[in-house]
């Protein structure tokens, strides 16, 4: 029979080796053999600092385990290398905060009960500096600095870290429908968490997945390489992630009191604008219209332009031609810069597609804007576009969305035009029904053209513009 202090030794070298075996010494409730999906956490976790990858982005229903594993993941990093550099990020200070002080408390617990292991046990030569134990922010012997907490909103000045933790920065739904917010934490992630980071670093962002533009959203689409680990509450085949956290008869329970979105992106990393985002899908063509000679079938070639309100928004200027009351899209042009640029650039596009007939909104400043294109026109040596303004009056909302089905049903696009118009696609695809959305310029604009073919938009026709006499597939 193997001694007990032998088998107790060896457990305590195993766990300092493995994770998922330090794991089951801290919290052997909790880390059990029977909970494989968190075995393949800690495995994965583990593998990925041992690794040569930068970015792991973790997405997991609540009350799994996640911050736990964060918490325990920050304590075994610091046992293997006392040197190591750590800092966490959270929803707001007192989060923060309160993983700080569970890592900080489990390196420092003291062993009063025999038969229950501490840090100390396993890594007896790890310990608190004396004198720098601050909740946010504490040290190891024999260093400067090793863990800094914060939040958006707070600081980071004067530490250096090899180790970015990010744990849960959403914490409801209001925060998911909110581009702004969403935006905000990620000029805090690249602009203060990111500076902090030293030469080997690595991020693991470990959270529900809200929204496709939350930071794992955004993470992932910055670092196409970066490891992802998603696990769902309701697995694939009917099957519980882990009963013993959370039963089927739960699961259904909770999810009958939540909005089908909410509860998506819950339990099962869906985003929840993939829910609430007001245009579903898109008409694609691969080739314009044509009779049987190969010559276009459009009747009109046409344009709507919504100019820049603000400072913060878009120019958004698209041209379509006509068919049998569909809208083909053949050009967009969507920018933030200044007029002195889109006035030409938009004048150069009108004459290069032929375009018979340009609309643009003459609300704040649209109009002098119409009046300098027809001029940047007759520089090119055309009068073969008629400009019209007009000024929109109607609630801009209640347009978009009273127009969406039109939008889908009757609005083409090429096949590429997702990378053709990145910015313009990504405005109409994360566009919501509900909540705050930081611009709605590539919606109103595409709104505009539906008005247009549906006789619901009047428009103004200045006296100076020469009227196009032509067709416009007459030369």
């Amino acid at each position: 029979m193997v001694d007990p202090a032998i088998r107790r030794a060896a457990r305590m070298e195993l766990a300092r080796r493995e994770f998922w075996s330090y794991c089951k010494l801290m919290a052997p409730d909790f880390y059990r053999e029977d909970r494989p999906y968190l075995k393949e956490l800690c495995t994965r976790l583990q593998a990925f600092c041992e690794s040569d990858r930068k970015v792991l982005v973790v997405n997991m229903p609540p009350r799994h385990g996640k911050s736990r594993t964060a918490v325990l993941l920050s304590q075994w990093l610091f046992g293997r290398d006392p040197s190591e550099q750590i800092m966490t990020g959270s929803y707001n200070e007192t989060l923060s905060t309160t993983f700080a002080r569970s890592v900080r408390d489990g390196i420092a617990e003291e062993a009063f009960d025999p038969n229950r292991t501490v840090f100390s046990d396993i890594f007896p030569h790890t310990r608190i500096k004396y004198g720098e134990a601050a909740a946010g922010k504490w040290a190891l012997e024999g260093q400067y600095a090793s863990y800094l907490a914060t939040s958006p909103g707070g600081t980071a000045t004067g530490f250096g870290a090899r180790k970015l933790i990010i744990d849960d920065l959403i914490k409801k739904a209001e925060e998911a429908f909110n581009e702004n917010t969403l935006e905000k934490q990620w000029q805090w992630f690249t602009d203060t968490m990111l500076s902090r980071t030293e030469t080997g670093y690595k991020i693991i962002i470990i959270m529900t997945r809200w929204a496709t533009n939350d930071l794992a959203g955004r993470a992932l689409a910055h670092w196409p390489d970066a490891e992802h680990i998603t696990m769902k509450a309701l697995q694939d085949d009917g099957t519980m992630l882990c009963d013993a956290v959370l039963t089927r008869a739960d699961y259904d329970d909770k999810v009958r009191t939540m909005s089908e979105e909410i509860a998506s992106a819950n339990y099962q990393q869906e985003p929840i604008d993939l829910k609430g985002r007001l245009y579903s899908s898109f008409k694609i063509y691969t080739d314009i219209p044509r009779d049987e000679n190969g010559k276009p079938l459009f009747t009109r070639i046409s344009n709507y332009t919504d100019t820049a309100d603000q400072g913060s928004d878009f120019l958004c200027s698209i041209i379509y031609g006509e068919y049998n009351h569909e809208a083909y899209v053949l050009d967009v042009y969507y920018t933030k810069a200044p007029m002195e640029a889109t006035e030409p650039e938009t004048a150069r596009r009108l004459a290069a597609h032929s375009c018979n007939v340009a609309r643009i909104e003459s609300n704040n400043g649209g109009r002098g804007f119409a009046r300098n294109v027809e001029r940047e026109l007759r520089v090119l040596g055309t009068n073969r576009c008629r400009i019209e303004w007009f000024h929109q009056s109607e609630n801009k909302i209640a347009r978009i969305l009273t127009n969406a089905t039109w939008v889908q049903d009757h609005i083409y696009f090429p096949a590429n035009w997702r990378d053709r118009w990145p910015e313009y696609a990504k405005a109409m695809q994360s566009y919501q029904k509900e909540g705050k959305n930081a611009h709605d310029d590539a919606p109103d604009a595409t709104t505009g053209i539906a008005e247009r073919m549906t006789g619901k938009q009047q428009v103004v026709v200045p006296k100076t513009t020469v009227p196009s006499q032509q067709s416009y597939w007459k030369r």
